[in-house]
């Protein structure tokens, strides 16, 4: 079977010659090339320019801006109006149930997913820059774990804000001063949930489009050229 030359903007190529009752025959099949997976799912161009405008219409840029923002309504609420003290009392004390471990739960997880959501977006950012296939899906792999794990971390957030919330005397709070914002960050928790969530089902996309390309490399990279003298 004779060699045939395989640029990367062309979508048929011969495979495999197949040998079927003496008889030679050749199969062809629709091949994706790296060049239009990249571009799949929000990956860009190997090496292609920052285009700022298509960026933030993709929509996993979207959900992490949103994961951003919500992170700083979970984290202003608690810090603001977080804490209450009894008309007899001095001392203030966290509104979910006096149960500190709730307020700092709030305030600890606001402030790290919203640096996470900031190292993500840079990343996003970067993410066209890198040429390597290895090191892009080093990337996507930490962003589907790190997804995940807030998704879920959030999940565990929004219940336990919630039952400390149900369980709070109205004796300690007979005003039910910061009540708005105790139930924005539990609102504003259970929304986490759905766009970190959504992040993870984008991330596992790109991950199967990035591995492909490991793949189409690995299968189809160019063979040096041998002269005949």
């Amino acid at each position: 079977m004779s060699a045939l030359g395989l640029g990367w903007g062309q979508r048929q190529h011969p495979l495999l010659v197949e040998k079927l009752t003496g008889r030679e025959k050749t199969r062809t099949h629709t091949v994706r090339s790296p060049k239009m997976e990249g571009m799949a799912y929000g990956a860009g161009m190997a090496g292609g320019a920052f285009n700022p405008i298509t960026f933030f219409q993709q929509p996993h840029t979207i959900l992490r801006i949103l994961s951003w923002f919500f992170s700083i309504v979970i984290f202003g609420s608690i810090a603001n109006e977080g804490y209450v003290n009894r008309p007899d009392e001095a001392q203030e004390f966290c509104i979910f149930n006096r149960n500190q471990n709730a307020c700092n739960y709030g305030l600890f997880m606001g402030t790290v997913a919203f640096l996470c959501c900031l190292a993500f977006l840079a990343l996003d950012v970067y993410f066209p820059q890198i040429s390597s296939v290895k090191d892009r899906k080093k990337a996507v792999l930490a962003d589907v774990g790190v997804s995940a794990f807030w998704s879920f971390m959030w999940f565990v957030g929004f219940c336990f804000l919630t039952n400390q919330w149900q369980v709070a005397k109205q004796e300690d709070n007979p005003l039910r001063e910061g009540g708005d914002a105790a139930r924005a960050a539990i609102t504003f928790a259970f929304f986490s949930i759905f766009t970190w969530g959504g992040l993870t089902l984008f991330s596992v996309e790109r991950l199967k489009s990035v591995s492909f390309d490991e793949e189409y490399q690995k299968l189809f990279t160019p063979q040096p050229t041998i002269q005949l003298i």
